[in-house]
């Protein structure tokens, strides 16, 4: 059986989002049909659009979701028709190095759906991070789909699907963040507010927000920030070394990725303190750092993919702290939208007038 559902389209390269009729196929050997309730705007989908992830055009937008399983493949275990699912980029195999050696979330061959999902002439398209749910339902594998309290409200509980779970990861688990520390943040759009808030729930002493808006400091302070740098207006690291005695923070994230960003983590943290690389680069961008300098000041240059999290452990622990009102996922959703109203929404993120909007299905 084919499903015709109403998704949203980026044909080609730079070109205006359109909401077109997709076909979605029963679910095959491992795979999972999901009917998806609400999927947050993420900078990654306005990326595919533009072309900047690559050129594998028509892409099916969309992958920071919740939704319900509607059907499984054959040998799916894990999940079950009318389950509460968040859905994740990176279901991982369980056979490679990393997995073998208990390091699942760095897991080297994570896979998506074998079926492909079409236009209605048959063009095949290419989902976003292997998602595609800007659709009213969409095929994944069934290890892209982990199961959560359904009382949480599908709006809030997609965003750990992408950018809440880096930026909260990005802290936790690979910062390794913990009580009476000092972490500052680099970059407050959802990514980095998200490490922010991260940082709170850890119980961190001290948390600097820094960003070149007003509007997104004053929202870091709503989500734990203790201190706010505009690094328009004054120098980044100074600004830092002089909030921690001169010594720098424990921990920086650069939830931005240019290079004098990750310039000014590096310099900001304390000796043997960590930088956090969350911020996805360009391609071209280079840093020069003295080699004395990496060497003299010590430490550790991590990177964190997706948080470092492993969905099946991660995010239904962050639902249960957003249960219990420790963590207010729901503070990241700034509107909610329709299908329609995606193209719209990137112009909006793009301006930084929201922290997320989700689409609601």
């Amino acid at each position: 059986m084919t499903h015709e559902v109403r998704a949203v389209v980026a044909r080609h390269k730079d070109a205006p989002v359109s909401v077109e009729t997709v076909l979605v196929p029963d679910p095959g050997p491992g795979e999972a049909l999901v009917r998806v309730q609400a999927c947050g705007v993420c900078h990654t989908d306005l990326h595919y659009r533009q072309g900047a992830i690559n050129d594998e055009f028509p892409f099916l937008l969309g992958h920071e979701a919740a939704g319900v399983v509607e059907a499984v493949g054959e040998g799916v275990t894990d999940v079950a028709p009318g389950d509460f699912v968040v859905l994740n980029w990176r279901a991982v195999c369980g056979k490679c190095r990393a997995c073998r050696r208990g390091r699942p979330w760095y897991c080297f061959a994570t896979h998506n759906a074998k079926q492909k999902m079409t236009l209605q002439d048959g063009t095949e398209l290419s989902p976003a991070l292997g998602i595609g749910a800007f659709a009213e339902k969409t095929l994944v594998a069934a290890g892209q789909c982990t199961k959560v309290a359904p009382a949480a409200s599908a709006a809030a509980a997609g965003l750990l699907g992408c950018g809440v779970m880096a930026g909260f990861g990005a802290a936790v688990n690979t910062g390794a963040v913990g009580r009476g520390d000092c972490i500052a943040v680099i970059g407050c759009g959802g990514v980095g507010m998200a490490a922010v808030a991260g940082a709170k729930v850890a119980g961190a002493g001290r948390i600097i927000a820094v960003d070149v808006d007003d509007r997104k400091l004053k929202r870091a302070e709503q989500f734990g920030a203790t201190d706010t740098v505009d690094s328009s207006r004054t120098d980044a690291v100074e600004a830092i070394r002089s909030l921690t005695g001169g010594v720098g923070a424990d921990v920086v994230v650069d939830a931005v990725g240019r290079p004098e960003t990750y310039e000014q983590a590096f310099y900001a943290r304390d000796l043997a303190g960590t930088v956090v690389l969350v911020g996805v680069p360009a391609p071209e961008a280079t840093v020069g750092l003295p080699l004395l300098d990496v060497f003299g000041r010590g430490g550790a240059l991590k990177s964190s993919w997706y948080g470092d999290c492993l969905p099946s452990r991660d995010f239904p622990a962050l639902i249960d702290l957003y249960l219990q009102g420790r963590f207010d996922l729901g503070d990241f959703v700034s509107e909610t939208i329709g299908l329609h109203e995606v193209e719209a929404a990137f112009a909006r993120m793009r301006r930084g007038d929201v922290l997320r909007s989700v689409v609601i299905l």
